[in-house]
């Protein structure tokens, strides 16, 4: 069995009453939910997704959990279907079939995400781990059939669905033209690698009625001959900064990172370094306030859903506008206008600059989580530690996002005008996902 598993088990043997049967107190466990959602952030990471294609292989494996618990504790959780673009309702339990929800929820999760990751089958041996694991516990075997059934059937219902949202259909459409025009994004080094999911903008959306709802300010013109205008200050604040960063603001750079592949290039030689991304370190994120809320299986389960719904949405709002704007990086209007050697802190990733990714999504995860577990909840995040990097401590979940934007000016990938702007956009799209959708039934 999986180390962690054998060891969850165990604590969980040790601390729990005696009221339940013994399998329950593993599958009614948060923990084992918390675990299954580090599982495929793992993959994720192993496997190099970009963090707009991570944050859809996180929200059609929670919606598929979610969906189960909803359906077996109707008078607690209400279903998703007809709250979210096209979701038709889920295949219902049959009556008189005993289900454990809450294992089922975990295998529907493992369902979905074996199915929009690769390589094919990446959570096949936890799955097994996982059923071995309730046998062992003493879980009946018709209850475990039932089980097994139910899960597949939602899994598949939510996959069918996930089949209809663009995804494939943008995996074959135009490139984008790089224009080599002042203002305008190009190539950065040491990759020079091409425009990152230029269509993303066109996947379906799930709270928001489209790509557009939520508007940003244009940015403003470039002109680097004008030192009075925003857009000069904008680059020589990155500049400046980045030639005199302290330790705190290098670490909180570090921190927020997130870079899924990062090449190093040490003289001839060059390796790859992978970290999660943005939306997997806000999934670390929702661990810690599921833990620090002492959330039940369910409000767990139904956070990290309504958190990455959050993160979906925000992702597709947040690239329509980059590849609208096609906003020139500061690192190719310094190296070109100011001092040709300069290089930012952390590495530039491979798409326009305007607005900025990190602050869009990570407001919009942190509404969505001060919903689910309050505000001015102060917390330590430890979640980057297995990189090398020190934790974090914040306020909040909203001075944790306000954090994340502001590290992109330090780290050199940013104007401030972009974080800004990035941050007022996320809150605007949790704001709207905690109005819109109604998980839990008080």
């Amino acid at each position: 069995m999986n180390r962690f598993l054998f060891l969850l088990a165990g604590v969980i043997f040790l601390f729990t009453s005696c009221k339940k049967p013994y399998y329950q107190k593993l599958t009614h466990n948060p923990e084992l939910y918390r675990a299954t959602v580090k599982k495929l952030n793992d993959i994720v990471l192993e496997n190099n997704f970009p963090p707009v294609i991570a944050s859809r292989n996180y929200v059609y494996a929670n919606i598929a959990a979610y969906e189960v618990i909803a359906a077996g504790d109707p008078q607690h959780y209400r279903s998703l279907a007809g709250q979210i673009k096209h979701l038709l309702k889920a295949p219902q339990p049959e009556k008189g079939k005993v289900i454990d929800f809450q294992f089922a929820s975990l295998l529907s999760f493992c369902f979905v995400g074996n199915a929009v990751t690769f390589p094919e089958g990446s959570m096949s041996i936890y799955v097994d781990e996982l059923k071995q694991m309730v046998k062992d516990a003493g879980m009946p075997s018709d209850v475990f059939e039932n089980s097994v059934a139910y899960s597949d059937s939602v899994a598949k219902h939510i996959m069918q669905w996930s089949k209809k949202d663009n995804y494939a259909q943008t995996r074959s459409a135009s490139k984008y033209t790089v224009t080599r025009k002042d203002g305008r994004w190009i190539p950065t080094p040491p990759m020079y690698a091409q425009a990152l999911e230029p269509h993303w903008g066109e996947i379906r959306t799930m709270v928001l009625d489209s790509a557009s709802q939520i508007s940003s300010p244009e940015p403003p013109a470039y002109n680097m001959t004008d030192k009075s205008g925003v857009f000069y200050k904008n680059v020589m604040e990155v500049k400046i900064l980045g030639d005199s960063l302290t330790a705190d603001q290098k670490n909180m750079a570090d921190f927020w990172d997130d870079n899924a592949f990062k090449l190093n290039v040490i003289g001839h030689a060059s390796f790859a370094t992978k970290k999660f991304g943005p939306a997997g370190h806000w999934m670390n994120i929702a661990a810690i306030g599921s833990k620090m809320k002492n959330a039940d299986f369910g409000t767990t389960a139904a956070a990290y859903t309504e958190a990455s719904i959050a993160l979906f949405d925000a992702f597709i709002n947040c690239w329509y506008v980059k590849y609208t704007s096609n906003s020139v990086r500061p690192e190719t209007v310094i190296t070109k206008m100011i001092e040709p050697d300069w290089r930012p802190y952390i590495q530039t990733p491979p798409f326009p600059e305007y607005i900025s990714g990190h602050a869009v999504i990570s407001a919009a995860a942190a509404e969505v989580l001060t919903h689910a577990f309050g505000d001015n909840k102060a917390y330590t995040d430890a979640s980057e530690s297995e990189f090398g990097i020190p934790a974090r401590t914040f306020t909040s979940f909203r001075a944790a996002a306000q954090e994340a934007g502001l590290s992109r000016v330090y780290g050199g990938i940013h104007y401030k005008m972009a974080c800004v702007a990035g941050n007022m956009s996320g809150r605007k799209i949790g704001r709207l996902v905690v109005e819109k959708l109604h998980l839990k039934i008080r």
